[in-house]
């Protein structure tokens, strides 16, 4: 192939080649490991776009109707011409292809100096004088992995990828491409596919939209983290010697979408952001997090100190009244609390309850006789932020607009039904006017400070529109999120928080719109440090919220161990705190003293997890560590958790690091020369250390 451009950008170098078909590909790697570079004996050529139009051929290698990839439409496109511009942040390069049709596609890539992070999207424009209808196009495309070998070496390259489940979020699942039937046959006909996604309204159920592929022996790692809040997909795909590996929209086969472009119109993909490092998918992780960290930072407003919430749900489970707020307020005065939220429940049927009764956003006037009002003022009196909680895409059947069906997503003609929720159009003018009132208005009128917003169903591939299913779930969903822009706009210091049923909207395009986000809904679960964990590799922990449940019967060793949890993200108080002993008392300050110590690690650093892979979440055994080092490595904070059957941690650990604090009780620290020992005496400990590098001598 012949090599177009290069450009190095610190420690990440981009090479673009025109293939001998005219169009065109491009490879990513590490600068320092430019001079290794051997692409893989192949017998087809591949390209960093991949798309499909309606009427042009479906790809050979017995996959339609699995994959679109390398189409007819691809094999028609043609590389053109390229441009690059950088200034004090960023490399932006465009390449320009079309195809026979006339076409055009631009391929973006902004590049993130300080980082390396690639955010990259495909921009298709008709100007063929006819309607265009695309059916797949990519956001990103990456081929010739690993480009460190003719031929890939067996057992070598490791694909990674992220469940997700209710209340299990970012269990990991490494296996090499082998397992994935990924290697070239004995002759390249059949083509080895592994695609997956998810389809809906809920971007995090059944996987995490992020992807990692690590060559082991060339200490190589690539990811791609899709930021896309409906049907998304991620493929693997291998034909002979050059694995690649692709994602965007859900296409036709596997999200019913397709989309019209008129003549002189253009479509954009929604944005991807790769990364290549030396290291595995967790230094991936880390580096993709440090720049969401950044892009974070310059839109929130919340304090550097990393705020302590307390959320009454679990502590009246869906009943807030004043009379239950005004109670808890003095006791959460003397404890060091920055916000309290008012969670679901607020806006109750006096008979039918709370459980199916949003979107008519009345506050219940026997739980709250004088109105909110009040109440917001006496949180804001005791030195809190007042928060409370809304889902207002989603409508209950106890609600009164639940008969608004003409404003309801329907599918075949029938109002979308789930359980006991249907789904406001989002784009519909009379909706966007009713939440600007019921939502925006009532926040500002009673100052409320904070917003929890919640997401608890999901409409599925698409609904009745004009275009395709899979489009009426792109545009509800751009709808959804233009309704998250309006409250930021005209609410700019208000606080908001990302949630749906825990963890199913934790990716990039609502994490950037929100200050933090729910880690999960296993309140009270032992796998509470399993999932905080799991989200290190996936979101940046200063956007995790995390749940510390405390109950009057709780040990205070079960008490250590959630706030120990806690200090993997953002510290959420609830439960039982009126009935808490002073010593109980004592343990949860003791851990929100330590949490503000540390909480700058948590805000920006890098992480490292230790312990075998727990298999059951509902009953674990084992044990975790995860250490994380903050931006700067002058300090370390080191988290630790026993399950069932634990047995000691091994952990490398440099010896210029002393222990200046502890929190938690029976678990013990023995140094092994350049090895960490972390020894408990029970299951089911939690505890916590934090370490400072050792000033050297003048």
């Amino acid at each position: 192939m012949r090599e177009i451009q290069r450009y190095q950008i610190n420690e990440t170098t981009i090479i673009y080649y025109e293939n001998p078909n005219g169009g065109c590909e491009w490879i990513i790697v590490p600068s320092e490991k430019v001079a290794e570079v051997v692409l893989p004996i192949r017998q087809k050529v591949d390209s960093l776009i991949q798309v499909k139009v309606t009427g042009d051929d479906y790809p050979k290698g017995f996959v339609t109707g699995t994959s679109m990839r390398n189409s007819g439409t691809v094999q028609q496109l043609v590389y053109e011409s390229q441009s690059a511009k950088e200034n004090e942040e960023t490399w932006q390069i465009i390449t320009n292809l079309r195809d026979q049709k006339n076409n055009y596609y631009q391929h973006y890539a902004l590049v993130d100096k300080q980082t390396g992070v690639i955010e990259t999207f495909t921009k298709f424009g008709n100007q063929s004088g006819q309607v265009q209808q695309l059916e797949m196009l990519s956001s990103f495309s990456l081929s010739c992995l690993s480009p460190f070998y003719e031929e890939n070496q067996v057992g070598n390259l490791f694909l990674t990828r992220y469940r997700s489940k209710w209340s299990f979020e970012g269990r990991k699942e490494k296996r090499a491409i082998e397992e994935f039937q990924l290697e070239p046959s004995w002759k390249p006909s059949g083509a080895g596919v592994e695609k997956f996604g998810q389809v809906g309204s809920m971007p995090v159920r059944g996987w995490f939209p992020t992807v990692a592929l690590s060559d082991e022996q060339a200490g190589v790692s690539w990811a791609a983290r899709l930021a896309h809040p409906g049907s998304w997909q991620m493929e693997a795909y291998c034909l002979d010697e050059d694995l690649c590996l692709s994602g965007g929209i859900a296409d036709r086969d596997f999200g019913s979408w397709t989309k019209k472009i008129a003549p002189g119109e253009s479509f954009e993909t929604p944005h991807a952001y790769l990364v290549v490092c030396l290291g595995n998918e967790v230094t991936c992780g880390n580096q993709l997090n440090h720049f969401f960290t950044n892009e974070l930072n310059k839109i929130s407003h919340e304090d550097e100190q990393l705020p302590i919430l307390f959320n009454e749900f679990c502590t009246t489970w869906g009943k807030p009244s004043e009379e239950s707020v005004l109670a808890a307020l003095p006791i959460l005065q003397e404890h060091d609390i920055d916000y309290y939220v008012i969670d679901a429940g607020w806006y109750a049927d006096a008979k039918k309850g709370w459980e199916q009764n949003m979107g008519d956003w009345l506050v219940n006037a026997e739980q709250f006789p004088r109105g909110i009002k009040p109440v917001i003022q006496a949180i804001q009196a005791a030195g809190m932020v007042p928060g409370i909680w809304f889902e207002f895409e989603t409508v209950g059947r106890d609600a009164q607009v639940f008969s608004e069906t003409e404003h309801l997503l329907k599918k075949d003609g029938y109002p979308i039904t789930t359980g006991g929720r249907r789904f406001w159009q989002m784009n519909d003018p009379w909706v966007r006017h009713y939440l600007e009132e019921k939502v925006i208005q009532f926040l500002e009128d009673n100052q409320i400070g904070y917003i929890k917003i919640d997401y608890n169903d999901n409409f599925g591939a698409g609904f009745d529109a004009e275009e395709s299913l899979g489009e009426a779930n792109r545009q509800q969903l751009a709808g959804s999120q233009a309704f998250f822009d309006r409250i930021r706009n005209k609410l700019p210091r208000l606080i908001m928080e990302n949630c749906s049923s825990g963890g199913h909207r934790l990716e990039p395009s609502f994490l950037i719109r929100t200050d933090l986000s729910s880690f999960s809904d296993a309140h009270e679960a032992w796998c509470i440090p399993i999932i905080g964990g799991n989200l290190h590799e996936l979101i940046p922990p200063v956007q995790s919220l995390m749940w510390a449940v405390i109950r009057q019967a709780d040990s205070l060793q079960r008490i250590q161990y959630i706030l120990s949890a806690n200090f993997l993200g953002r510290l959420c108080l609830s439960g039982d705190i009126q009935e808490l002993s002073c010593e109980q008392w004592q343990v949860i300050d003791d851990g929100i003293a330590f949490y503000r110590r540390v909480a700058t690690i948590i805000k920006d650093g890098s992480s490292e997890r230790y312990g075998n892979p727990v298999l059951s979440y509902r009953k674990p055994a084992g044990s975790q560590a995860v250490l994380r080092y903050g931006r700067t490595n002058k300090e370390v904070l080191l988290v630790v958790h026993s399950f069932q059957a634990a047995k000691p941690l091994l952990i490398p650990f440099s010896q210029e690091y002393r222990l200046e604090q502890q929190y938690g009780a029976g678990v013990t620290l023995q140094r092994k020369g350049a090895l960490l020992q972390v020894d408990f005496t029970e299951d089911f400990q939690g505890a916590a250390f934090l370490f400072v590098k050792e000033e050297e001598d003048d």
